[in-house]
């Protein structure tokens, strides 16, 4: 089934151990990633508020997900990210020198432009496997370690993996993100799918209740 979806990276990165100590997260960015990652929390929960069955199960075409489905993926999207991606990061060698804020602005416009639209990798396609209300609660805990994850580790910039997400959308400029990267784009992913959540509400024949 196909996704309007690009996943990040599980791959470590070999880098430059000289440049380990720098840089480091600045209080404006500990700022906008707390404030990113809380607008996409409530964007969720708004675009599903008050939902019936019929609403959230409801297909616009046959190879079009629901939106339980775009939440399911959102939910594996983020735990991608808080299992694999961040244990890879803690493994990893320390970045190259790089233009890291150039990164961050790139994640931000870019991640949630669904003008390019991709296959979801198997790992976070949805399957099924969690109703509407037990996928909100996988989502809603998942934002707060996320948001733990941001303020209790040190050393985000410290760290690189591959990303094949932004290798996609930059069309080769970037190859990698560091941990704070990884956290905008958990939030820039969210904000993506809550664009194909609005979608499909907008479809024609979508359920009235």
């Amino acid at each position: 089934m196909k996704s309007n979806c690009i996943a990040a990276a599980v791959l470590g990165c070999v880098g430059v151990a000289a440049y380990a100590a720098e840089p480091k997260v600045t209080t404006s960015d500990l700022d906008r990633a707390r404030a990113y990652l809380q607008q996409t929390q409530e964007m969720v929960v708004g675009a599903t508020k008050g939902l019936s069955a019929a609403q959230w199960n409801f297909k616009p075409a046959a190879d079009r997900w629901s939106i339980a489905q775009i939440l399911e993926h959102i939910v594996l999207a983020q735990q991608l990210i808080l299992g694999p991606i961040r244990e890879q990061l803690a493994r990893s060698s320390a970045p190259a020198e790089r233009d890291y804020k150039r990164i961050d602005e790139f994640v931000i416009a870019a991640m949630p432009d669904r003008a390019m639209k991709f296959q979801a990798p198997e790992i976070i396609q949805p399957t099924g496997r969690w109703a509407p209300a037990e996928s909100m609660a996988r989502f809603l805990k998942n934002c707060e370690e996320l948001k733990r994850y941001l303020e209790t580790t040190p050393d985000l910039r410290s760290h690189v993996v591959d990303a094949p997400a932004l290798k996609a959308l930059s069309k080769g400029v970037y190859q990698s993100m560091d941990g704070y990267q990884a956290i905008l784009l958990a939030g820039g992913h969210t904000e993506r799918h809550v664009k194909q959540i609005l979608e499909v509400r907008a479809a024609a024949n979508f359920p009235t209740k």
